[in-house]
């Protein structure tokens, strides 16, 4: 076959996937209520059915030539169901009326051999979604396989062009994928989401005198017209990795430390974590029974707003056809109450959250203070730009990470800085919040901007 050819079979295969989803909603709907219905029969006394179809199409090159280049398409169905209060689930890849019929026969005999569980069962009927709006997450993003390589290859070659001293790449990404999703209940509940995520992201490393320094940048978005221009991307990735030049270790000592956004995401996760309705009932919480108490600043805020816009996290309804809603987690810096499905609200005796299978969007209220501000307001201390390492104790608190930054004196940026650790306790670093900036990405469920913290410990030399 001609590279010609070749290309046109390609694209012509592309195309079919980078399209609007083409799905015969009915017939799944129907499928869908089929299982519900063989379920009842065969024994269960409630059923909760959940279907996915998902593709998309990634290109990764590396020194202008392309690396991979993978077309996806994948699918699946899942059956829960609870014969009385005992549970059996069971799910496959293959969405026909066959598979799902021996599926479903799966799941009931699975739920004869476990045992009973007084807090299993569906979420309760009256919480079910009634409402769905159009929350603005599907944009699939029609675009050709030669315009698919250009634009990594653009990314990449301008963090390329941004020094000599950029020696090598790791490369350059490109991800484009849209997904259906379907789930309904023995309740009667029916509620189905398309959803579409576009990303592109690029690596690059740097030499000067013959030590290496690596960095990269990325973008993220529902809508590719969202998306930071290949250009941007490369050109911010090139110059992070130049910054990072010359690095040097510091002495151990204590001093406040900035955390830019990215960094700063793991601050809050790791207190959403600690909020779960899961945490809670195993008591394996740094923030045990934490509802009502103090544990940031006044001026900290973190509220769920699931119904946002094109944002990453929005849904209507959660995990278990619940209907989302907004609420306040945090309120002028105390604990306003947990994130729950209706498993473990029944555990603690409360109301599920509508948080089954995770948050939706989380919002950190911030200040009108940009990142120069807070670098300014510092005067002196670390900006942490990376962080290594797994080391937060989610039972104790206890945080202990490998992390590389810019050392800040002044309130001018000296030198870049790495093979150092940050340690402290999660409840004192949320104490110490001096502040959080407005530089805010909304390239994640989690959106902050900057955070200041006024003390850390530092290990280094």
């Amino acid at each position: 076959m001609s590279k010609n050819n070749q290309d046109s079979s390609l694209n012509t295969g592309l195309s079919t996937i980078t399209a609007p989803m083409q799905l015969d909603e009915s017939k799944l709907k129907n499928l869908v209520a089929d299982a519900l219905a063989q379920a009842k029969k065969e024994g269960a006394t409630q059923a909760a059915v959940g279907l996915n179809i998902e593709q998309g199409v990634s290109v990764s090159v590396r020194k202008q030539e392309i690396e991979t280049l993978e077309a996806q398409q994948d699918q699946g169905f899942g059956l829960t169901v609870y014969v009385g209060k005992r549970k059996g689930s069971a799910s496959t890849s293959a969405i026909t009326p066959e598979a799902i019929r021996e599926t479903v026969t799966k799941a009931v005999k699975i739920a004869s051999f476990t045992v009973e569980d007084e807090y299993a069962g569906l979420a309760d009927a009256d919480l079910m979604a009634t409402e769905c709006k159009d929350l603005d997450t599907y944009h699939p993003w029609t675009i050709s396989l030669p315009e698919l390589i250009e634009q990594a290859q653009t990314c990449e070659q301008a963090a390329l062009d941004v020094d000599a001293r950029i020696s090598n790449t790791e490369g350059s990404s490109l991800n484009t994928g849209q997904s259906f999703s379907l789930y309904a209940n023995s309740h009667g509940f029916v509620g189905e989401q398309k959803n579409s995520m576009h990303s592109m992201s690029v690596s690059v490393i740097a030499e000067l005198d013959k030590n290496m320094e690596r960095d990269y940048w990325y973008s993220v978005a529902r809508d590719a017209q969202d998306l930071e221009s290949a250009t941007s991307i490369g050109k911010i990735a090139g110059q992070r990795t130049v910054n990072r030049l010359g690095s040097r270790k510091i002495s151990t000592r204590k001093a406040p430390i900035l955390f830019v956004p990215q960094m700063a995401r793991g601050l809050f996760s790791s207190a959403i974590g600690a909020l779960s309705g899961a945490s809670q009932y195993r008591e394996s919480t740094f923030l045990l029974k934490a509802k009502g108490e103090k544990i940031f600043p006044d001026f900290i805020d973190l509220s769920i707003q699931p119904h946002l816009l094109k944002a990453l996290g929005s849904a209507n309804y959660d995990s278990e056809g619940v209907a989302t809603y907004a609420r306040d987690l945090v309120k002028n810096g105390i604990i306003q109450g947990y994130v729950m499905g209706s498993y473990s609200a029944r555990k603690l005796g409360l109301k599920t959250t509508a948080n089954a299978g995770g948050v939706q969007n989380v919002l950190v209220k911030t200040s009108n203070k940009t990142q120069e501000e807070l670098i300014k307001e510092m005067d002196t201390g670390l900006i942490v730009m990376e962080m290594m390492g797994q080391g937060v104790n989610g039972v104790t608190g206890d945080y202990s990470r490998g992390a590389a930054g810019f050392w800040v004196e002044n309130g001018v940026i000296q030198y870049p800085v790495s093979e150092i650790t940050i340690a402290s306790n999660l409840k004192d670093m949320y104490q110490n919040i001096v502040a959080v900036g407005n530089d805010v990405k909304r390239d994640s469920s989690l959106m902050t901007g900057s955070v200041l913290i006024s003390e850390m410990m530092i290990a280094g030399e």
